[in-house]
């Protein structure tokens, strides 16, 4: 049975570029710390990789701190914040990903910052909370929601901390390689980004600093990456990043690929809004979401189930009720907009999704979840 993989915003393949650029490079020895012509030749290649990186973000590749993976990103950005100013609480919303809460409820209390039902942050209370007496060291605002695609209020939250010198970190690891990200005309202090969600390799990211900002490093035991990260380079994983990167950002294809994925979860969209029961979770205007991704509450069946049917069919999805953070708890971000979250479904698309990908799961859907609410019944 042939496969349909519908589940790009878990992880996307790599692209052809990426794994060019990575296969190439495993094969070139050399330390990037060295000054032998091998050396130097590696160091060459993750320059040009930071490059890459920076320019689909709109930022000097200098600000650009490769890490392990957007995750480590996170923690870095956590723990910089968190020693800059000790005891001092931490701001965000429900909805963010368990890296930034985890991280952050690790290294100081918590502020709670709400959320309508669309999953958006309320600006008015991040403003009120940046005018109490003991300001944040640190705010955090996802670009967008990597459950629900929703769109953030980032500009404003952004300029909102700017303006009484809050440092604010931005999670775009679901948002970038999507869509339009200048993080340079945004202005955030931190923003944490993944290579494995735009069609790079896994176990590469990186943390992206504000012009002008500095923080202590998270990991430590060496001087690499102008010191703001220790450890030996991640040379093929950087190598694949950067040409995932440069890919995106060569003649409108982020925009293209945009303009694809809207019209496939448009498609999606419709199938499964013609079964009975099935509504949208978290905003309903394509405009306010990520055009990659949709985020469905299916009525009458419970999401594990809905999940196997769909993977009997040869269709791979997603729900946020299963396997958040590998277990099997409700999603934490739909408990956070007041919706069911048992009964979720998500479906997200990628540069390698294609129209017969799209009609499996249109062909499928019906009838698993009709069989389900038989047996329910």
């Amino acid at each position: 049975m042939p496969r349909h993989y519908l589940d790009h915003a878990s992880s996307t393949p790599l692209r052809p570029e990426a794994r060019a650029a990575l296969e190439a490079e495993l094969d070139a020895p050399g330390d990037p710390g060295r000054v032998h012509e091998e050396g130097r030749a590696v160091r060459a290649r993750i320059e040009a990789a930071r490059e890459h990186v920076g320019e689909l973000l709109g930022v000097r590749p200098r600000q650009v701190v490769f890490t392990s993976a957007g995750t480590e990103a996170i923690n870095a950005a956590v723990f910089g914040a968190a020693l800059a100013q000790p005891g001092r609480p931490m701001a965000l919303a429900g909805v963010e990903h368990s890296a930034v809460r985890d991280a952050s409820a690790r290294a100081a209390p918590l502020l709670e910052l709400a959320v309508d039902r669309g999953g958006r942050i309320d600006v008015g209370a991040v403003a009120e909370l940046l005018g109490a007496p003991e300001r944040p060291a640190l705010v955090h605002c996802q670009w967008a929601n990597h459950e629900t695609g929703t769109l953030q209020p980032v500009a404003k939250v952004v300029a909102a901390c700017r303006e009484v010198g809050v440092p604010v970190h931005v999670d775009a690891c679901a948002a970038a390689g999507h869509v339009p990200t200048d993080l340079g005309a945004l202005d955030a202090d931190l923003v944490s980004v993944s290579a494995h969600k735009m069609g790079g390799p896994p176990g590469v990211g990186a943390l992206v600093v504000g012009a002008g900002r500095r923080f202590k490093p998270f990991v430590v035991g060496g001087q690499q990456e102008r010191a703001r990260r220790g450890g030996f380079e991640n040379g093929p994983g950087i190598v694949g990043f950067g040409a995932a990167a440069a890919a995106l950002a060569e003649g409108g294809c982020l925009e293209r690929e945009a303009e694809r994925a809207r019209g496939q979860t448009a498609e999606l969209l419709a199938a499964a809004l013609g079964v009975d029961g099935v509504s949208v979770l978290g905003e309903l205007r394509p405009e306010g979401r990520l055009p990659h991704l949709i985020c469905l509450s299916v009525d009458g069946v419970e999401a594990e189930g809905v999940l196997i049917g769909l993977d009997r069919a040869g269709v791979a999805a997603h729900s946020g009720s299963a396997c958040s953070s590998e277990t099997l708890e409700p999603s934490p971000v739909l408990a956070a907009m007041g919706v069911e979250a048992e009964r979720s479904l998500r479906l997200s698309v990628g540069w390698s999704t294609t129209d017969d990908d799209v009609a499996a799961f249109a062909a499928a859907f019906d009838p698993v979840v009709a069989g389900l609410r038989a047996l329910r019944a």
